[in-house]
């Protein structure tokens, strides 16, 4: 059973939940519980981070709250402002789930929903994003780009809070990861660690890339101006991509070039590296 904890902080409301929201929750409970009865070591860590919350939205605010405060905003005010964006947009909730059912489904290391919600920064940093974004559309930019900065200090992955993201998005790793302020990246796309999708220098206005539904981005490839990078297709780690991608396809190189032939599935879901040229692996 959870036992008080002075560091946790009962927040007044419970956001608005939808079916997938209540069901993940149930499930981070169950896996946080058994997580608990297997190691007693354990105990203070699923009490903080999940048994002892009232909700999704509770123990989500709280984690981005311990992660992302300092000096300039402490715990209690971001919290506060974490979950006053979820009662406002209880759409950042659902997305939140779909990101963390992604990484359940698609990341071959892990196989639940617990260990990604203690540990995985891609997670976390797309989550503060989330809300930096929430800030940013409210017109206060200033407060969104304190976010922004906090989650580059934490976890060395820099989104613009203007760029727009979808939902069910994997930051794999994220390490060195950068998304610039007109960047695009749809539903259901992953992307693996040291991956830039910046501008090509001083132009201003809409500059960066559009990632469409279903793509993966490769580690450490750099996809460069306001160029499309089709629905379902393939860049590889390491390639330069300075124009835009068809779907279904498959580029690697410097600067990138297409390879193979089109496909027809999804890799940003099905998390299929392998390329249909001999040796080529994202």
């Amino acid at each position: 059973m959870p036992v008080h904890d002075d560091n946790i902080i009962f927040l007044p409301l419970e956001e608005p939940a939808s079916r997938n929201v209540a069901l993940l929750w149930e499930t981070l409970r169950r896996e946080a519980d058994a997580a608990l009865r297997r190691d007693r070591a354990l105990a203070r860590t699923m009490n903080a981070a999940v048994l002892m919350h009232a909700s999704f939205g509770h123990a989500l605010s709280h984690r981005l709250a311990i992660k992302l405060f300092d000096h300039d905003i402490d715990r209690d005010e971001l919290l506060t402002l974490v979950h006053g964006a979820y009662i406002d947009a209880p759409d950042l909730l659902s997305a939140a789930v779909a990101d963390l059912l992604a990484v359940k489904d698609r990341d071959p290391s892990n196989t639940e929903v617990l260990t990604p919600f203690l540990y995985f920064k891609g997670f976390y940093a797309l989550q503060g994003y989330r809300i930096a974004h929430w800030l940013w559309t409210h017109d206060r930019s200033h407060l969104a780009r304190h976010i922004q900065s906090r989650i580059s200090e934490v976890f060395a992955i820099d989104i613009h809070p203007a760029a727009v993201m979808g939902r069910g998005i994997m930051l794999d790793h994220g390490s060195g990861l950068v998304i610039g302020e007109t960047a695009v990246v749809e539903d259901d796309v992953s992307i693996l660690q040291n991956v830039t999708l910046g501008g090509t220098g001083k132009e201003t206005g809409d500059r960066h890339p559009k990632v469409r539904r279903g793509a993966l981005i490769g580690a450490g490839a750099k996809i460069l101006g306001n160029i499309e990078v089709g629905m379902g297709a393939k860049v590889g780690a390491g390639s330069v991509v300075v124009s835009s991608v068809a779907p279904y396809t498959s580029v690697v190189g410097v600067p990138a070039r297409p390879i193979g032939r089109p496909h027809t599935a999804l890799p940003g879901v099905t998390m299929d590296q392998v390329l249909s040229e001999p040796d080529y692996v994202i």
